[in-house]
């Protein structure tokens, strides 16, 4: 049985370092591409998704601190004997595409900001180097909770690190609060409602997922009522003024117009290692860029830690495959459902290329996991009443419907190959739910 170890501020360390990872620094070169002068409003946007969606994701988590967050939220949302099987099951199948997607993402980020430091890497050596960025932190999984957590805060400090010397590096050097007062000069009312905006907004909000992390671990939290709830909001606020303050800080010193022109080029991808150069020398890039490999590496050791928990849950509910179901014998951690995610993940590593994955993790979840749970959140209050849940959002239900409005859009942006993608794993998963229920009664 899982045990609850994790305390305030370890779990919001994990959510942290899930967040950040490779995610803002290979993003923000890519939002002025699509917005120029008003990239900021879409990382204003993914900011303001984040903390309505997670108003959601603490009902459910403070009412239900379970391994497996979402699993165990949807099956009671649609009912166990109902359609909370099915939908469970689908949130579960597509866990195992999505789960290893994010984890290629961040294994695949690695190597794009090596190759600063290398920059003749052949397209197997980087194929070779993501894949082994994966079983390296799938190793450093392989231990008992307790000790994951001290290693958590160790990565966490490496990433908030990071970020601060960028910001740091902003507010010393360049003009950086100039860019607040300019954020209006290139508003366009037509660019806020434009699919380039959509298209912007997946790259942000992909910076910002992870703010749930801490509902995957719903049963290795202390006082889940109050540290769920509480770790999320820490984490969406300091992280949103963290990108925030990065951004302002690298446009200070590199003009939006010029990392613009690096995109229309398809040149310069290395935009922090190139603002770090700029400032303080070619040494220093070279070590910032190392520190946000570190980065990278922390954010996958906090997916693939979480994500991990979802099969192993499902299993031992009968909901999911049985082998999902095995801790292992002197660790206690759901090992069987790790090494399955980090086979994958090692596979999509050498298989995707950045831009592929992020739309495809976001396609992967937007309608099984984050409308079907703002649905059955629903659901739940009006079966239930408000009163069984521990926290309580305000102005219910205008943040479900505003999440569920917001999400809708930002599926539509990730675009149609993408969501052709999606429909064929939802379309898998319902045919392989019925062919287990029947081969379940079968015997």
């Amino acid at each position: 049985m899982l045990q609850r170890k994790l305390g305030l501020f370890q779990s919001t360390v994990l959510n942290m370092i899930d967040m950040v990872g490779i995610g803002p620094f290979v993003t923000l070169p890519i939002v002025i591409g699509y917005l120029g002068g008003m990239y900021l409003y879409a990382w204003i946007a993914g900011a303001i998704l984040s903390l309505i969606d997670a108003m959601i994701w603490s009902e459910l988590g403070a009412a239900y601190p379970l391994a497996g967050g979402s699993f165990n939220f949807l099956s009671e949302a649609y009912g166990k004997k109902k359609g909370g099987n099915l939908m469970s099951f689908l949130y579960v199948w597509q866990t195992i595409i999505q789960a290893p997607l994010v984890a290629a993402s961040a294994a695949i980020g690695f190597t794009s900001y090596l190759l600063f430091l290398l920059p003749n890497l052949l397209i197997w050596q980087q194929k070779c180097i993501s894949g082994a960025v994966i079983i390296l932190i799938t190793i450093l999984l392989y231990r008992k909770i307790e000790n994951i957590g001290k290693i958590g805060v160790l990565l966490w400090i490496g990433v908030i690190a990071t970020l601060g010397w960028v910001i740091f590096g902003g507010i010393a050097h360049g003009n950086m609060f100039q860019q607040i007062a300019n954020i209006s000069s290139d508003f366009s009312f037509n660019t806020l409602v434009s699919f380039a905006f959509g298209q912007a907004c997946v790259k942000t909000i992909y910076s910002y997922l992870g703010y749930y992390n801490v509902c995957h671990l719903g049963g290795e939290i202390k006082n889940p009522q109050k540290n769920i709830p509480r770790s999320m909001f820490i984490s969406v606020i300091g992280i949103a003024v963290l990108y925030l303050l990065m951004n302002l800080s690298i446009t200070s010193v590199i003009s939006w117009q010029e990392i613009k022109a690096w995109q229309v080029a398809d040149v310069n991808h290395f935009v922090v290692s190139v603002f770090i150069e700029r400032l303080y020398g070619h040494t220093a890039a070279n070590i910032v860029t190392i520190m946000i490999l570190w980065v990278a590496l922390a954010s996958l050791f906090a997916v693939l830690l979480g994500y991990s928990r979802v099969p192993y849950a499902a299993a031992t509910q009968g909901a999911f495959f049985k082998i999902f179901a095995k801790l292992h014998p002197q660790k206690n951690f759901p090992y069987i459902s790790l090494l399955a995610l980090s086979s994958i993940a090692f596979v999509f590593s050498l298989l995707f290329k950045m831009g592929e994955v992020i739309s495809g993790i976001l396609a992967m979840r937007i309608i099984v996991q984050f409308i079907g749970q703002a649905i059955g959140l629903m659901l739940l209050r009006k079966r239930n009443g408000a009163s069984s849940f521990p926290f309580k959002m305000p102005l219910y239900p205008l943040p479900v419907i505003l999440a569920i409005l917001m999400w809708l859009f930002i599926f539509y942006a990730t675009g149609l190959a993408v969501i052709s993608m999606f429909f064929i794993v939802a379309g898998s998963g319902v045919v392989v739910y019925f062919l287990k229920q029947r081969f379940e009664k079968q015997v």
